[in-house]
């Protein structure tokens, strides 16, 4: 029987639904495999579920020759060398889409937590601080009216810019590889910049780009010199993208003014200069962190699995897969 390895702990339903078409091997008790762990149970398996965690590379995958598909339920796939698989004729596939409006949401709350200082003042709030009022008290950065800045504009950052745009009357300006077409631009009042240009407009900078090798450290210290001293920084999209010392100085010195993050370098490790800093806004890497929509991914790589194993209607294609020319004929 087909074999398959759920590499993380699920919902019981995803256990479920794999289990009525494969033999399934499961890792509900959410053990953090080294990489050889992940190898040994990974033999004689013909389909992998994953998610950003587990590092799908060349040498696992010559380990695994059964291997014949990489399911992951996260949107991110910088875990999984793609060439490596296509090579070897492995599907991959990812889950776009179903997390883009809660992974927006999130990325909107972010970025008014940091703006209006909500975790710095909760926290003054707990340790029983609060002993009067005073008129510039936490006093922080409007959103409503404020330039809102998104680098890179596909489906989340343009799920914000209407955030932005429709729901708090924000000019917004963004920069990315390829420009939207103009009606999209029309629709959300956005205006393309350059990179530079856009550090040095945007109130309030979402960053919502892919991380590859063209972008690691687009944000560090050249770039965070750019920007407005009253400026925040939210980011969303993968550690590594910022220099995250670099932020971590630039907030200490006042150089903008504050950051919401969710993800970080070096994951679930974070720079230590960040924790002591009161401007910054730290979350374990939860935007897409509603039920609904978690279960939504999950599903989405079941049916990209079952898809790609031959379990499903025949002639159905994984329905987001990263490298489908596997599938054809040699």
């Amino acid at each position: 029987m087909t074999k398959v390895l759920v590499a993380r702990a699920v919902f019981p339903e995803v256990i479920e639904r794999l289990s009525a078409c494969f033999e399934v091997r499961h890792n509900q008790a959410d053990a953090v495999w080294t990489q050889p762990q992940l190898i040994e149970r990974l033999q004689g398996c013909d389909g992998a579920f994953v998610t950003g965690t587990e590092r799908i590379d060349a040498a696992l995958l010559d380990a695994c020759p059964q291997l014949r598909a990489v399911c992951s339920m996260a949107v991110g796939y910088n875990n999984i060398d793609l060439d490596a698989c296509t090579a070897r004729r492995v599907l991959v596939s990812n889950a776009p889409d179903v997390l883009t409006e809660t992974t927006a949401d999130f990325g909107f709350a972010l970025m008014m937590a940091a703006a209006r200082r909500i975790a710095e003042s909760e926290h003054f709030l707990r340790a029983g601080r609060w002993t009067r009022w005073g008129h510039d008290m936490f006093a922080g950065a409007d959103v409503h009216g404020a330039t809102l800045g998104i680098l890179g504009m596909g489906r989340i950052g343009q799920a914000i810019a209407r955030r932005g745009a429709l729901g708090f009357g924000m000019p917004v300006v963004y920069h990315n590889r390829s420009r939207l077409d103009a009606d999209i631009e029309e629709r959300l009042g956005a205006r393309w910049l350059s990179k530079e240009q856009l550090l040095r407009e945007a109130d309030h900078l979402v960053l919502v780009l892919p991380y590859g090798p063209a972008s690691h450290h687009a944000i560090g210290a050249a770039e965070l010199a750019l920007m407005k001293p009253t400026a925040t920084l939210t980011n969303i999209a993968r550690g590594g993208i910022v220099d995250d010392a670099a932020l971590a100085e630039a907030l200490r010195l006042g150089r903008i003014a504050a950051a919401g993050l969710d993800v970080f370098e070096g994951e679930p490790a974070l720079h230590p200069a960040l924790l002591s800093l009161p401007n910054v806004v730290l979350t374990p890497h939860i935007a897409s962190a509603s039920l609904p929509t978690r279960r939504s991914m999950a599903e989405l790589a079941v049916d990209n699995l079952i898809a790609a194993l031959g379990a499903g209607t025949p002639g159905v294609a994984p329905p987001t897969a990263l490298n489908p020319q596997v599938l054809r004929s040699p």
